[in-house]
């Protein structure tokens, strides 16, 4: 259960990291869904890392692994602390960089995901096939077996206003500002893919210092493939590739406009950082601007259209606390 364990185990060619918070039935099964394959006859490893989770995760997992015979197969690492998404891969990247022969490649599988078919092997074939390509993402589909978008555009200011106006005219208008690509994009070169089920290429992450540390959650992946795309390297969409997400299970953050969930403090946070880091000081404060318009301009046209705002719940005191006075050189308000 020890990285030790593992380190000592021969060389893997792809080395797994699952990152589980809050949902060890659903690791569980996402661990499993590793294990069932054959990968091509690919050698693969695993990483299971509890990101101190509430309740009894810890034990849970440790108990999973004695009692279904994972053995070093699947390493355990059991946190003291909730590092977030791109920390706690960090930890496994970290101790995969120390070897003498680390692996080729890295797939990063949330603890709400599970393989649906041989996605592995895919992804590490259009890695071979591709040497400029750092990262290869699969397709995602629901747990009702539809497709959703896992492959998108770099967030950019004037996108901000788009994503957020949510207006079917201005989203056609202004179509090569929007984020998300169509679900049934063929398989093509794109600015990033969903950090849900995304082979990466060691050789690459190992360039890039891995994840940038001053994110907790969300947009970490999306500012590892734009340093990535900066530094000469590419992202690719493989369609064939299926892992089954059930999004929003770990974070409480789910797509579509009915339940407009609160977003936590540390989602603005992650955006401030992800803006101010690829467009400057100059750019996050004209992302900001173009955000809130599209919010503003969002309420006054769901009034007229009698529906609801897409809003977030709480996002004007949350925007001012948490992205304006922080901009405005202020400390950060209570939300």
């Amino acid at each position: 259960m020890s990285s030790d364990t593992a380190f000592a185990a021969p060389p893997a060619e792809v080395a797994v990291i699952v990152v589980n918070h809050g949902t060890a039935e659903l690791a569980i099964a996402a661990v499993e869904s590793v294990l069932a394959r054959d990968h091509g006859g690919r050698a693969v490893e695993l990483h299971l890392v509890d990101n101190a989770s509430p309740d009894d995760d810890a034990d849970r997992l440790a108990a999973a692994h004695a009692e279904r015979g994972w053995g070093a197969r699947v390493v355990l690492h059991l946190e003291s602390e909730n590092h977030g998404f791109g920390r706690g891969n960090n930890l496994v990247l970290e101790q995969l960089a120390a070897r003498r022969t680390p692996p080729d490649k890295v797939f990063l599988l949330n603890p709400d995901a599970r393989l649906e078919n041989e996605a592995l092997d895919l992804l590490a074939g259009v890695l071979d096939a591709r040497p400029k390509a750092a990262f290869a993402g699969s397709a995602i589909v629901t747990p009702g077996g539809d497709r959703v978008a896992a492959a998108f555009r770099f967030p950019s200011p004037l996108g901000e206003f788009v994503r957020q106006v949510n207006f079917g005219p201005v989203a056609r208008l202004m179509a090569n500002r929007v984020a998300s690509l169509p679900p049934d994009l063929p398989e093509s070169r794109v600015d990033w893919v969903s950090g849900a089920a995304v082979m990466a290429r060691f050789e690459a992450l190992r360039a890039l210092d891995f994840f940038e540390p001053a994110y907790f959650l969300y947009y970490e992946e999306v500012d590892l493939m734009h340093r990535a795309a900066r530094a000469g390297w590419e992202s690719w969409y493989v369609p064939e590739a299926l892992v089954v997400h059930a999004e929003g299970v770990s974070t409480g953050m789910k797509r579509g406009l009915c339940n407009r969930p609160r977003r936590p403090a540390y989602w603005y946070r992650s955006w401030r950082t992800y803006f101010r880091g690829n467009y400057g000081a100059a750019g996050v404060r004209l992302a900001a601007l173009a955000w809130l318009s599209g919010a503003l301009a969002d309420h006054g046209l769901s009034r007229l259209r009698g529906r609801q705002p897409s809003v977030p719940r709480h996002f004007f005191g949350d925007f001012w606390a948490l992205i304006g006075r922080p901009l405005l050189g202020l400390r950060e308000g209570r939300t």
